[in-house]
């Protein structure tokens, strides 16, 4: 009887053997498929050898490519999307009366232009005034006072749209003028905004308004697809006025929490060309995303409205759009070439620090250029994966010259960048690998001395409220921490 069970033993174990061997080639044949970083392949790969079953039903969802039939609905969107725009923006880039051609721009300045406009038509803008918010009462205010004097449209675009006080604020304005015939149509990422569902905006939809989840939220159990959100947050009124940056619409981002407690964001408010490029982005995601071919939106001229008031002394901006509709990592592309154009400074905010190997060839080259590198980041979680990772990337730039923040009055949320004290960039984008190649973004570059140093100045005041990273700091990290950071860092490539 010994003999058998031995006997049975070693079959069993030669069928997992078998298996585990069939997994792993599987798992290399599966990865290797598609064109991925080196260090998304590793990671996927030590997730498949070391999770057999739950690795591959990991990678079903969250590790193949967009849906073929998303791609191409965006393709079609973006090759069918006409140039009149871009040519309104230009020719009304001459009614500026400090209206400086792109050729007398920095030469930093000059190469970004050159690089957005080849590779997302993002033309650049010369007639915007810019105001921004850094914190979220005061933003959702003058958002409110905006949205109330609406005339003809109102678009709104969020990955996050909490059912909470300020979110039935906000919808409860939505509804208001949709009653009054104003035109209202919403984009929301279901993944991001959990408790928000269709009977959440029934009410509106029964007055008239239009809303959709975002197209990469719907049959995500049929197409397997778990890993690519809207992560945008844009409203464009009557085709003028665009709203962008960091904030979401939920109390946690104007209410001081337990959790996070103060919460530190920069949004801005664009009036002026710089909000077409905004429409054009919002009018493309909701074309991939309605259902009904009757749905879709025209580019019409109510929804580009030039500015009626005189601009004196515009703000030359572009607006860029990414997401993995698109090969390339535009906007992550643009943040590098901003790094290494630096002569004196970087100056960066981010709630996750995520980099990946170009992004941190960047900074390094930066650093030891001589440049005056800083990175602000939260000195708390929201998600701990990725809290975990950020701590590790922060611990290992820290030691290469990286001076890190941690912001600790609360949570620094903000995506904003600050070149030399002539460029600055705001917008959805964290510097984070998610951010680079997963999820839809919206990011603004800003080619505009004055706003630099609006944001060096916010920087300078966050930096009262945050506590810098040193190397006792590091040594007195424990043995447990360090490798929490360590794991999540192998993990960072698929958070």
């Amino acid at each position: 009887m010994k003999i058998r069970r031995v006997k049975k033993v070693g079959l069993l174990e030669q069928a997992i053997l078998i298996l585990y061997i069939v997994n792993c080639i599987i798992a290399a044949i599966t990865i290797f498929r598609k064109p991925r970083s080196i260090t998304t392949i590793l990671a996927w790969l030590l997730t498949l050898f070391f999770l057999p079953v739950v690795g591959f039903l990991l990678y079903a969802f969250c590790g193949r490519g967009l849906d073929r039939t998303v791609a191409r609905r965006f393709n079609y969107e973006k090759e069918n999307q006409p140039r009149e725009i871009y040519q309104m923006v230009q020719v009304d880039n001459l009614t500026v009366p400090n209206y400086n051609t792109p050729d007398q721009l920095l030469p930093a300045a000059r190469s970004l232009i050159r690089f957005f406009d080849n590779l997302d038509k993002a033309p650049v803008s010369y007639r915007n005034n810019i105001q921004f918010f850094y914190d979220g009462t005061e933003k959702f205010e003058h958002l409110f006072e905006d949205l109330r004097a609406a005339k003809n449209n109102i678009h709104v675009e969020y990955y996050a749209f909490f059912n909470d006080k300020i979110g039935n604020r906000f919808l409860r304005i939505l509804e208001e003028k949709a009653d009054q015939g104003v035109e209202v149509r919403l984009i929301y990422d279901p993944w991001g905004s959990p408790k928000t569902n269709k009977a959440f905006f029934a009410k509106l939809r029964e007055k008239g308004g239009k809303v959709t989840p975002f197209i990469t939220s719907k049959d995500i159990i049929a197409k397997t697809r778990l890993n690519y959100h809207l992560h945008r947050k844009l409203v464009i009124i009557d085709g003028s006025i665009g709203w962008t940056g960091g904030f979401n619409v939920g109390d946690q981002y104007l209410e001081t929490t337990k959790r996070f407690g103060y919460w530190r964001d920069t949004h801005g408010r664009i009036v002026g060309t710089g909000s077409f490029t905004l429409q054009e982005i919002f009018i493309r995601d909701w074309n991939v995303s309605v259902s009904n071919d009757a749905d879709r939106l025209d580019y019409l001229p109510q929804y580009f409205v030039l500015p009626e008031e005189p601009i004196e002394t515009g703000v030359a901006m572009q607006v860029v759009a990414d997401g993995p509709d698109s090969e390339a990592q535009i906007i992550k592309d643009g943040f590098v070439r901003l790094i290494l154009s630096a002569e004196k400074s970087v100056w960066i905010q981010s709630p996750y620090l995520v980099p990946d190997e170009t992004m941190i060839s960047a900074i390094l080259i930066a650093v030891r250029s001589g440049i005056d590198v800083r990175i602000m980041v939260p000195d708390k979680p929201d998600h701990p994966f990725i809290y975990r990772a950020t701590q590790y990337y922060a611990n290992y730039l820290h030691q290469r010259g990286v001076k890190i923040y941690h912001y600790s009055k609360g949570f620094v949320h903000a995506k904003t960048m600050v070149i030399d004290d002539e460029l600055a960039t705001f917008g959805s984008t964290n510097q984070d690998i998610r951010s680079y190649e997963l999820n839809f973004e919206v990011s603004s570059f800003i080619y505009d001395p004055k706003i630099a140093e609006e944001f060096k100045a916010v920087f300078e005041a966050d930096i009262q409220d945050s506590v810098l990273l040193t190397d006792e700091m590091i040594a007195n990290q424990s043995f447990w921490l360090n490798f929490k950071q360590k794991f999540s860092r192998l993990l960072s490539p698929i958070l």
